[in-house]
């Protein structure tokens, strides 16, 4: 590895590659250094602006020949840092790769470019009958979500991104240009290497194109809403409709704290209470028989006031709510910062570590709602913090730090859906152990100068 050559020197070189569409603007540099999360702007030295897989190629041996760091974007909607250039470098904004390739309808497939948003995606599928149902609430790129493994509302029927990635195109640090599988929906040929970058947040290479499951459009859909007085028999109705195989595409909880947020944000007026959102998919009478079935047994758990609708109208008030909810909870705390966090755990253990994590943070004196996809056991945590009081992010970093000890000790994981960035780093190895190793040799084989988008996944690296 040699020296890193100078910005002004690649910058020439990639404007006579690419034109304008290479840009060193101070506006440019700094959008690029933000996102949804917490972390302070660190912006890249260079933003670039491909259009073909060839091109961000040729980029990408630019920058191994300069020695100049690599850190992919999306839509800058990521919660832990994971697009931050910790190092400077070159940002890829995937921003003009954001076709449709290909629909193929009778296989139940879509080919894309990375920097296509999930609704540009749904817009697009319009008039097929398909739909993409990964639903992480912001309007990620299909390549962010790839990168992070996201997930979202309707994870509990329709699986994760790893679960809805068939084969990756991806361009890796020395310039080759790899697909890692075929659109067969089953093979049991040589290793997966779609699994290994899907979640890889960018550090083993730069993903191009993306192959994906679609799903068909269900034919109705109900929505309802039920309060608990505790979060107990929330989660304990959530784990009974799910055991009782009614095939629920969502179900989410939001606890009082947040209620009262989304009430207040939103103008609604439902019971400040724990509550679980529900969504039906299926046949007409399929939707009406899944909501009584579940009516039920919120009503053995004591739920109140089960109501449930098939009016358009109804569901969109319902999710125009809960998609809304990191606005709503910093309403909750006027000029606050929200520290956003996930742990996931097996759903058996689900009750105990929500009411454990919400008695931490109140005994510490926290506004922090919560926000969970409770059928697989993920749930987030908004903990409000004055910016200009250090003591509090010191504080919401130790509460962060017991909510994960509690979801590890509880045979889960550090982060269900928003990637380990930079802020889950310092769990990977007390989650995972000696197979952060294995991580490790895996990253130097496929990146030995640690170009790729550095500082990310792995202690050592430079941090916010």
């Amino acid at each position: 590895m040699g020296p890193r050559v100078s910005t002004s020197i690649l910058a020439d070189r990639l404007t006579g590659m690419i034109g304008p569409r290479a840009s060193v603007a101070r506006g440019v540099l700094d959008q690029h250094g933000q996102s949804e999360s917490h972390y302070r702007n660190l912006p890249p030295d260079i933003v670039v602006f491909p259009e073909t897989t060839q091109e961000v190629a040729e980029i990408v041996k630019l920058c191994a020949g300069a020695n100049m760091p690599i850190v992919p974007f999306g839509a800058g909607t990521s919660l832990e840092g994971n697009a931050a250039a910790v190092a400077g470098g070159v940002c890829f904004d995937f921003a003009r790769m954001n076709k449709v390739l290909t629909v193929h309808d009778s296989d139940m497939d879509v080919v894309v470019q990375p920097g296509i948003t999930r609704k540009q995606l749904n817009a697009e599928l319009r008039g097929t009958g398909l739909f993409f149902p990964i639903d992480p609430g912001a309007d990620a790129s299909i390549g962010g979500m790839t990168s992070t493994r996201a997930s979202g509302t309707m994870a509990v029927r329709y699986g994760t991104m790893k679960d809805n990635v068939m084969a990756l195109e991806v361009v890796l640090a020395d310039g080759r240009v790899i697909r890692t599988a075929r659109r067969a929906r089953k093979s049991a040929a040589g290793y997966d290497l779609t699994r290994m970058f899907v979640g890889a947040e960018g550090t083993l290479g730069l993903i191009t194109e993306i192959t994906l499951k679609v799903h068909p459009v269900p034919q109705a859909i109900s929505a309802a809403v039920c309060s608990f007085d505790t979060l107990h028999n929330a989660v304990d109705t959530a784990i009974s409709v799910i055991q009782s195989a009614i095939p629920i595409a969502r179900i989410e909880l939001l606890d009082d704290v947040m209620m009262r947020g989304i009430n207040a944000y939103a103008k609604l007026g439902y019971r400040e209470a724990p509550t679980l959102f529900f969504e039906f998919h299926g046949s007409e009478t399929s939707v009406a028989e899944q909501a009584e079935a579940a009516q039920a047994i919120a009503a053995d758990h004591g739920g109140h006031g089960f109501a449930w609708s098939k009016a358009p109208e109804d569901r969109s008030r319902l999710w125009h709510a809960r998609d809304n909810t990191l606005y709503a909870g910093l309403g909750l705390r006027p000029g606050a910062r929200a520290v956003i966090t996930d742990v996931c755990v097996p759903i058996s253990r689900l009750a105990e570590c929500l009411t454990d994590t919400r008695r931490d943070a109140d005994e510490h004196g926290f506004t922090a709602p919560i926000v969970g996809h409770v059928g697989d056991g993920n749930f987030h945590m908004l903990i409000l913090i004055d910016p200009a009081r250090p003591e509090e992010a010191e504080g919401a970093k130790a509460l962060q730090a017991r909510m994960v000890a509690r979801a590890i000790a509880m045979d889960g994981t550090c982060t269900g859906e928003h990637g380990i960035g930079l802020g889950k780093i310092d769990y990977l190895t007390d989650e995972l152990g000696e197979a952060v190793d294995v991580m490790r040799s895996i990253k130097t084989a496929l990146d030995p100068d640690g170009l790729m988008n550095p500082g990310k996944i792995f202690a050592g690296g430079a941090q916010a």
